[in-house]
């Protein structure tokens, strides 16, 4: 189901999330979610989605995710 806040989302994402990654994971999850309807495993790609969303802009470190470093020219 599409998530209308961050205090929505599952712990695994909360937990481990900065707020601005957990934006962008609802984001693209909430449109995955309706671009897949009536898919069976909508759900399930939604969250694949999401993450790989979040993956391009933060990267983890350790154990905490944080932003990627831009290339600078």
């Amino acid at each position: 189901m599409p998530y209308q806040a961050n205090r929505d989302l599952p712990d695994s994402v909360r937990n481990n999330l900065p707020d601005h990654a957990q934006d962008i994971y609802r984001a693209a999850f909430n449109h995955a979610y309706a671009a897949h309807a009536g898919e069976g495993d909508r759900e399930r790609r939604s969250h694949m989605i999401a993450w790989a969303a979040v993956k391009h802009g933060y990267v983890k470190e350790g154990e905490r995710w944080v932003r990627r470093q831009t290339a600078v020219s």
